[in-house]
């Protein structure tokens, strides 16, 4: 019976783990433990090793290599040349007694000439620039850029970037006759009350009045390197109201069909930030202090802190 993919006559598949549809081309070499999944295009010069797993619908592009323990999921891109590593103290006639899982989730992708560190998982459906050096974990849907790779946006369904993050003033919000919706649940940006004179300003704030909700709780986030991201949840039943109090940072919100970026960098415009919207903080500033008002006292099983679960939910109307 006839194989159901095709190999390039100049190619050398040594595996029969190959799926349907799948296409391999010339001079690529695919060592016999190697799995590789359905309606994949494995182009030019791939080198694939025994301990490699690569989903359905995977595209690889030429002169790319697949070290033992690399698994690539349904989905993914890799673009030419970047290059995965599996030991992260190689030496020449040493040999791991067993090499390092690099995972690229469902939907990622790699840009051409990037480098992933041993060990790492970049996120599904994120998105690795070209030339990035990856040397941590990608979150989910994460942009990352630059070397080392920095997150640099997010790839929810409106592909918001940091470059592009709204910014509010007060007396635009005010002029539209109060919060105004972000299109993403019932989010909002609101203008709180400030006053402002030769002495300098103030905002004064009156919880029952001037809030969405009476808070339980109030935090302050501050101290945060600019290359890391905080948040990543979402609650059940908590409200949170989010101001920058000092210095600037970009809010990513999602309900998980649309989504927003906002800069926050000023102390007179909060962000109302309802149940059931996923939220990412990152692009701090080094003087930022967050403060965030929560209308529930602390409670851990009250938090989703996995973006797939939280997608089940939002799916279901929960």
């Amino acid at each position: 019976m006839a194989a159901d993919f095709f190999v390039h006559e100049k190619a050398l598949c040594e595996t029969g783990h190959v799926g349907p549809r799948t296409r391999i081309w010339a001079f690529a070499h695919i060592l016999p433990g190697a799995r590789i999944g359905a309606d994949c295009n494995i182009c030019d010069g791939v080198f694939i090793e025994n301990d490699v797993q690569v989903g359905d619908r995977v595209t690889i592009k030429c002169g790319v290599q697949l070290w033992d323990g690399v698994r690539l999921g349904d989905d993914a891109f890799v673009g030419p040349n970047a290059t995965f590593t599996n030991d992260r103290f190689p030496r020449s006639r040493q040999y791991l007694d067993k090499a390092l899982q690099t995972i690229v989730e469902p939907g990622a992708s790699i840009g051409a000439n990037a480098t992933i560190l041993p060990g790492l998982r970049v996120g599904r459906a994120a998105m690795v620039g070209a030339g990035a050096v990856v040397t941590h974990d990608v979150p989910h849907h994460a942009i990352v850029a630059g070397n080392p790779a920095r997150i640099v946006g997010y790839t929810f369904s409106s592909e918001v970037r940091a470059g592009s993050a709204l910014e509010f003033r007060p007396e635009d919000i005010e002029g539209q006759g109060g919060p105004h919706d972000l299109g993403v649940g019932k989010a909002q940006v609101w203008p709180l009350p400030h006053f402002k004179d030769l002495r300098g300003a103030i905002v004064p704030l009156e919880f029952h009045k001037d809030l969405p909700f009476e808070p339980k709780r109030h935090f302050f986030v501050f101290g945060v390197p600019d290359n890391k991201v905080r948040g990543e949840h979402a609650h059940k039943e908590c409200h949170q109201f989010l101001v920058a109090l000092h210095g600037s940072l970009n809010l990513v919100m999602t309900d998980g069909e649309h989504s927003t970026e906002i800069r926050l960098n000023r102390p007179d415009i909060g962000v109302y930030m309802p149940p059931m919207i996923w939220g990412i903080q990152y692009n701090f500033s080094v003087d930022t202090v967050l403060g965030v008002y929560a209308s529930h006292p602390y409670d851990s099983a009250e938090y989703i802190r996995e973006f797939d679960e939280f997608r089940r939910l939002t799916r279901k109307g929960a």
